[in-house]
């Protein structure tokens, strides 16, 4: 695997020096062939996402296949305005020189994808890549099996290898591949290995586009509208069983609407899942036995004292987190990797539940009085890739915050908008794309200042003659 991962990169920086990647009209006709192919492995795409993680058509389509296609009408519909020189204004001290910033490919890219969303979050860094005119080696998740084959399947009958390549593997491949000395790499996962990323990519002083995660508050204000917050919240968590990097990790309500929430929430889950989310056809499952152990950890019920019933009902036991209890839900299986949607009230700031991102449909509950308990809260902790309010306070949180993106008074949607850019900062990533930002993360911008010869400007040269007014123009 290593000579394989070392030949392609050495052939894909061949045909990139080889100017072939660079005309609009090839880059153009390469994102058709990706919307043809696509089209084309549709149903294997879907039939693959419900074999590895029980995951709709509907929802496989609205949340991977749609976003892609999305993009590459946005790239094909604005790529030669985007391409396009700016022009900008020269000062004074260089005149009569021109001055404008051109964008170049990278050249040659790692785009290294996670299980949860693993069409959309290959394919779509994809697309800046094709869209700038880099080559790109892609590298799928192991932990959905069926998706990376038919990915792997689809790449390699779509595009030569000296241009777009694709290795499948677990993270002994990820190490051959961050061995080798990349342009640019792209790497969506956790915090913890994009910090492995980034010490890999140091070594060649390769720049990164992390996009991470982190546990990014949902906050439930006493002015909110409490029964639209309960529908999007139920929604925002229900989404791909909460194994979203922008789901809404823990909730901060305010005390006197705390009650009052809680049951709309459950309602609302009951509305969208029905009462047995288990034969949901909506619902997804956790994607391995050990991140179902992870999450089933968090509950506040021995591992030893769980059920052996196939719906996987606490039955009681010795407390885990003593002062924590189950709400709503905590019900799994492990047979379908299978876990409800679940509520823990009160819970301490310092469970292990509230250190790490759950990436699941766990709600850990805090309350508040005042709102500067909230924005002292979330200002301490590691800055989260998403920030969600409802409430009439939106600006006095936006102004006391820092988070990749925010919604008020809704959640996840701000990933939709094509001409926003979506990443995180600090701990949740660093980098953004989708739309032109997708354009420019794969793209160098180049200055370039174009000076005549018919004149020649003095005062630039020793030994500094009309120095006074040198310094009046500079």
């Amino acid at each position: 695997m290593q000579k394989y991962i070392q030949t392609t990169r050495e052939k894909q920086q061949q045909y990139f020096l080889s100017g072939a990647t660079l005309a609009l009209p090839f880059r153009k006709q390469m994102l058709r062939k990706l919307a043809s192919a696509m089209h084309q492995y549709e149903k294997a795409l879907s039939d693959a996402l419900w074999q590895d993680l029980h995951k709709s058509y509907e929802e496989a389509y609205l949340t991977e296949l749609s976003i892609v296609y999305g993009e590459i009408r946005n790239h094909l519909r604005h790529l030669c305005k985007w391409a396009r020189p700016e022009r900008k204004c020269s000062p004074l001290a260089i005149m009569p020189a021109t001055s404008k910033i051109v964008k170049q490919p990278l050249g040659n890219t790692l785009i290294i994808a996670p299980w949860n969303y693993p069409v959309q979050l290959l394919l779509n860094p994809l697309v800046g890549a094709i869209s700038a005119g880099c080559t790109a080696m892609l590298k799928p998740s192991p932990y959905v099996p069926n998706v990376s084959r038919v990915l792997t399947e689809m790449i390699r009958s779509t595009f030569s290898e000296e241009y777009i390549a694709i290795v499948e593997g677990n993270r002994e491949v990820n190490k051959m591949l961050l061995a080798e000395r990349w342009d640019l790499i792209f790497f969506t996962g956790s915090p913890a290995l994009g910090k492995m990323v980034m010490e890999a990519a140091s070594k060649h002083l390769t720049p990164v586009v992390l996009e991470l995660g982190g546990k990014s508050p949902c906050i439930i204000d006493q002015d909110a509208n409490l029964e639209v917050a309960a529908k999007r919240v139920a929604w925002g968590k229900s989404l791909n069983a909460g194994q979203t990097c922008i789901a809404p990790d823990y909730l901060m309500i305010h005390e006197d609407v705390k009650d009052k929430f809680l049951k709309l929430l459950v309602k609302e889950w009951k509305h969208l899942l029905t009462n047995d989310p288990q034969q949901a056809k909506h619902f997804v499952r956790i994607v391995s036995d050990k991140a179902l152990d992870r999450l089933i950890s968090y509950l506040p019920i021995s591992n030893s004292e769980a059920s052996n019933s196939p719906s996987g009902r606490p039955i009681g036991g010795t407390p885990s987190h003593s002062e924590a209890s189950i709400y709503y839900g905590g019900h799994y299986d492990r047979a379908e990797r299978y876990l409800s949607p679940t509520i823990l009230t009160n819970v301490s700031p310092d469970a292990p539940v509230m250190q790490e991102e759950i990436f699941g449909p766990i709600f850990p509950v805090l309350t508040f009085k005042q709102i500067e308990e909230v924005t002292e809260f979330v200002a301490k902790r590691e800055r989260p890739l998403a920030l969600y309010y409802f409430g009439k306070k939106g600006n006095y949180i936006l102004r006391h915050t820092i988070s990749g993106g925010t919604c008020i008074n809704d959640v996840i949607m701000h990933i939709v908008n094509h001409d926003m850019p979506f990443g995180g900062v600090g701990n949740s990533g660093m980098g953004s794309y989708h739309g032109k930002d997708s354009f420019l993360a794969f793209s160098h911008r180049r200055s370039v200042i174009k000076t005549p010869t018919w004149v020649d400007m003095p005062f630039r040269y020793m030994p500094y003659k009309l120095f006074k007014l040198i310094k009046k123009m500079v």
